[in-house]
């Protein structure tokens, strides 16, 4: 009996961007990466029917020679970062045949290098001053004559 081949399936990975867990295939790292720059603006275009184009504007590259142009990034890839609570839409400008968003990865506040539970908890000092059994001597209290 012949066994059927399977799909070739992409590569797992786990980014770390936001602090999540969640897999994330190695194309979808990639679009993530791409989202993430702050010099490369991502915008979300849903058409009139319907039609979801995830791009942004790929510069001229002077060493290759391409670029000058507008780069479709994989919608499935895009969607499913959307699904996971990785990437968010700003708000929308609308025209009669389209509505644009700009997309932007998702932050998450940082958490401190050292964390208030990994650090070693407070124990009393070894020695200790004995306590006072008499009271604490008090200056005498003078009174100005006026």
């Amino acid at each position: 009996m012949q066994s059927t081949p399977q799909p070739a399936q992409r590569p797992v990975s786990t980014l770390a961007l936001g602090r999540s867990r969640i897999p994330v295939s190695s194309t979808g790292g990639d679009v993530l990466r791409v989202i993430s720059d702050p010099c490369t603006p991502v915008f979300l275009t849903v058409h009139a029917d319907g039609r979801r184009r995830y791009s942004y504007w790929q510069p001229f590259d002077p060493d290759t020679g391409r670029g000058s142009c507008y780069a479709a990034l994989p919608t499935n890839e895009c969607d499913a970062l959307h699904s996971t609570g990785r990437i968010t839409f700003g708000e929308a400008v609308v025209d009669p045949t389209k509505a644009t968003h700009r997309v932007r990865p998702v932050r998450t506040p940082a958490v401190p290098a050292r964390a208030a539970a990994a650090l070693p908890a407070r124990t009393a000092p070894a020695r200790m001053a004995p306590a006072r059994t008499t009271p604490a001597r008090t200056a005498p209290h003078r009174v100005r004559a006026a």
